[in-house]
């Protein structure tokens, strides 16, 4: 069964996945050629309908969650399209498997009040204190990804017309614009605080954000800035990038934003992806609602 070995080339090649998604195909593949060889089963043309039953039975024996095993039976059901294509397989035996819909959960997000806190707590006279502050009004003003975030060049940022340019999921690439508080905090951050960042390395890198050695940010090192800022700032909500990309996006949809604009500028392929954010809005539909209609609540 060396077929995985095509089938991670086309997702790298021909579909742009990303390192992450690529890993995660490969352990679910590693997981389904495991129990393949303990049922003695050697060729995947061989794999059927009970043979799918069977491996989905010790899916849930391993209580796993069901967004788990969804995941793991997409991996599967694409890699079983591959082998169809490349006629290596007749038949893709997990093109019928069906699983119960789970609610999607609502994301969290950031009430102006804690992001207040959290813009508050930075040193902007100190080099690590302009670049957190630029760190989290970047976030937070474009709602891009950690990772979008990590690989910020220089030449991705155009001032004059207050964009950037962020490659997004299979290298995608979006153009997103950015308000005055992020240009200002960035305009220091660049032209002060990261230029002191850089003496400390004999290497030139065109990463915007780097870290206390001058050298380019990880994304887990911004999950550890944006922890330090929270207990900064003393808030008993949990800080981390995503929260602020669902903070990005709900704060654009209660003022107004259409869902296909918030969907362009987070990188979105489908809308559904967007439409989870629209749960977190129905409080602020309906105070508008019962503040603007004429028959909304009694007069006396």
């Amino acid at each position: 069964m060396n077929d995985h070995k095509a089938f991670i080339e086309y997702l790298q090649i021909e579909k742009n996945a990303s390192p992450y998604t690529v890993e995660y195909y490969q352990q679910d593949l590693k997981e389904f050629f495991s129990f393949l060889h303990q049922e003695g089963i050697q060729s995947l043309g061989d794999v059927d309908q009970q043979c799918v039953r069977l491996f989905l039975t010790t899916l849930y024996d391993h209580q796993l969650s069901r967004r788990s095993v969804s995941r793991k039976i997409s991996s599967l059901r694409t890699f079983f399209r591959f082998l169809e294509r490349e006629k290596l397989v007749e038949t893709n035996p997990f093109m019928l498997v069906t699983l119960p819909k789970s609610p999607k959960p609502i994301p969290g997000f950031l009430y102006m009040e804690e992001l207040e806190k959290l813009f508050e707590v930075n040193n902007v006279n100190d080099p690590l204190g302009q670049r957190n502050q630029a760190l989290l009004e970047t976030l937070y003003g474009t709602g891009m990804r950690v990772s979008e975030c990590q690989n910020l060049k220089l030449r991705d940022v155009d001032f004059t017309i207050g964009t950037m340019l962020v490659r997004g999921k299979g290298n995608k690439e979006r153009y997103v614009p950015f308000g005055s508080f992020a240009e200002k905090s960035l305009k220091t951050y660049i032209h002060d605080g990261r230029d002191q960042l850089l003496e400390k390395t004999g290497i030139h890198t065109d990463v915007i954000f780097l870290n206390s050695r001058g050298n380019p940010l990880t994304t887990r090192g911004i999950r550890t800035i944006l922890k330090t800022m929270m207990e900064k700032a003393a808030l008993t909500v949990n800080v981390h990038p995503h929260k602020l990309r669902h903070t990005f996006a709900t704060h654009m949809l209660n003022e107004g934003a259409d869902l296909r604009t918030v969907q362009e500028l987070l990188g979105h392929e489908n809308l559904s992806s967007t439409q989870i954010y629209t749960h977190v809005t129905k409080d602020h539909l309906r105070n508008i609602y019962l503040n603007s209609h004429p028959r909304a609540k009694s007069r006396d």
